[in-house]
């Protein structure tokens, strides 16, 4: 029998093996060896290690700023080795993708009458497949000021065309994957002011080395120069979508801040002890209504179902919006079918909300030098998420801490207490299980078999291990 396995998983930030003692951990393991190929076997992502390793020089060359210190700003989150756990699923899913034939990728959805005069939208549809993004569209002296371009401004320079057609990653796609961690680390800049972070990545966080008032501006010019480079991708559908997640990303953190499933006083914020202005009653600003589908039979017929209905739709919007959109996006560029295209979009979206499970459970378990971040911050900061929830459904008396956000003397201890009494770590996992399960249905129902689909199941098994 089994008493130990290595497996491989992320450490320090960095893809390597990490020994485990448990059967699951075992049969993991010899799972993984069935539907990975002896390649991967050392290192899961070399498929995209050379995009992987210019991915944050290309960021820079994409975001560069006239001014010093935003530049050294904007670019110090990307010194630190992270997990880039979001643009990697985007290379690999499109070298993945690649491997559908090119009479079954015909579908790129492109308005033209938006751009009849454009050259680029009136070729045929496959020979857009291998286009470069634009360099940008308005005079650059218009874009960046009446001063000369700062030489970071311009952008990388584009790869040869064979370089794209060997690999399957179409230049557009690479782009795409550094656009999205432009956008997640804006959102690492922002969180960790909100949050009152002290480290990031096993180092001070932004916040703290440059103060908040200059890492809410880095965050917003990083969203800006993305939002330049979306643009210049020429595809009104990845547009919308990956504008679209930014949007979410505050929609989330606004249902965070203020959890209406518990509290549905709109007219007060901060516990209820501060009033908001009322409407003027002069715009019809209406609320749209619309939910993450939700597994309801696994979920308790109580208000503890409707707090974790709204606490997957706010995990859905914070963390696997972007991931899920991306992977729309990266299926959209590739030309695949509608139903490819769906698929995409659905395993980024079980694979976005396994990933803050697990995050959501290491908040418990793991050590904040572990976690190179602070350890037991969501309770802290009044964030009831899954292991509190799932003691709640055990222990109703949970209910009037929730609601007023562990703000009281002894609330966090008494809530992390009953977080370990009823289980709600271990009720977390097997909940992160059952979404990493659908992530792997739908990249087998999308894609053919390739060493990029194993490389994707791999990673995708890998975040149930991950400690950091």
């Amino acid at each position: 029998m089994l008493r130990s396995c290595t497996i491989w998983a992320y450490k320090n930030g960095l893809p390597g093996y990490v020994r485990y003692k448990s059967s699951f951990a075992a049969a993991l393991e010899t799972a993984a060896r069935l539907v990975t190929p002896k390649s991967l076997l050392n290192n899961p992502i070399s498929l995209v290690s050379q995009e992987m390793s210019t991915l944050a020089k290309n960021i820079v060359a994409l975001m560069g700023s006239g001014h010093p210190t935003l530049n050294r700003v904007t670019g110090y989150y990307f010194e630190a080795e992270g997990k880039k756990v979001r643009p990697m699923l985007v290379l690999l899913l499109s070298r993945a993708l690649a491997e559908i034939p090119l009479t079954e990728r015909n579908k790129i959805k492109v308005d033209y009458s938006d751009v009849p005069e454009d050259p680029v939208y009136s070729k045929p549809p496959q020979s857009l497949l291998f286009q470069h993004p634009a360099r940008n569209i308005s005079p650059l002296h218009i874009l960046h000021g009446i001063k000369p371009l700062n030489p970071l401004t311009k952008g990388p320079e584009p790869l040869p065309e064979e370089f794209d057609k060997e690999r399957g990653i179409l230049p557009k796609q690479r782009r795409l994957a550094e656009i999205v961690e432009m956008i997640h680390t804006a959102s690492l800049l922002h969180d960790d002011v909100i949050d009152y972070s002290d480290s990031r990545r096993g180092r001070a966080s932004g916040n703290v080395a440059f103060t908040n008032k200059m890492a809410v501006l880095a965050g917003d010019f990083l969203l800006g120069r993305a939002t330049v480079s979306i643009s210049r991708l020429r595809n009104p559908e990845v547009v919308e979508l990956v504008s679209n997640s930014i949007a979410n990303l505050v929609e989330g953190e606004f249902m965070q801040l203020k959890n209406t499933a518990i509290d549905d006083d709109v007219t007060t914020i901060s516990n209820g002890t501060q009033k908001i202005p009322p409407p003027s009653q002069k715009l019809m600003n209406t609320v749209h209504e619309y939910r993450v589908p939700v597994e309801t039979s696994q979920l308790p017929q109580s208000i503890v179902a409707t707090a974790f209905e709204y606490y997957l739709h706010k995990t859905y919007l914070k963390t696997a919006a972007l991931i899920s959109k991306s992977c729309r996006a990266a299926a959209i560029l590739s030309g695949a079918q509608e139903s490819v295209v769906d698929e995409c979009y659905n395993f980024g979206k079980n694979l976005g909300i396994c990933f803050q499970l697990v995050d959501d459970m290491l908040d418990f378990t793991v050590s904040a030098k572990e976690l190179g971040k602070p350890a037991g911050a969501d309770l802290q900061l009044g964030i009831a998420t899954a292991p509190v929830l799932y003691a709640w459904k055990e222990d109703s008396s949970l209910g009037p801490l929730i609601q007023r956000n562990f703000s009281q003397p002894g609330d966090v201890e008494r809530a992390a207490e009953a977080v370990a009494t009823h289980d709600g770590v271990m009720k977390t996992r097997e909940l992160a299980h059952e979404y990493r399960d659908r992530a792997l249905a739908n990249l087998r129902n999308a894609l053919p078999d390739s060493d990029a689909r194993s490389a994707l199941e791999f990673l995708t098994n890998s975040i149930l291990t991950r400690r950091k």
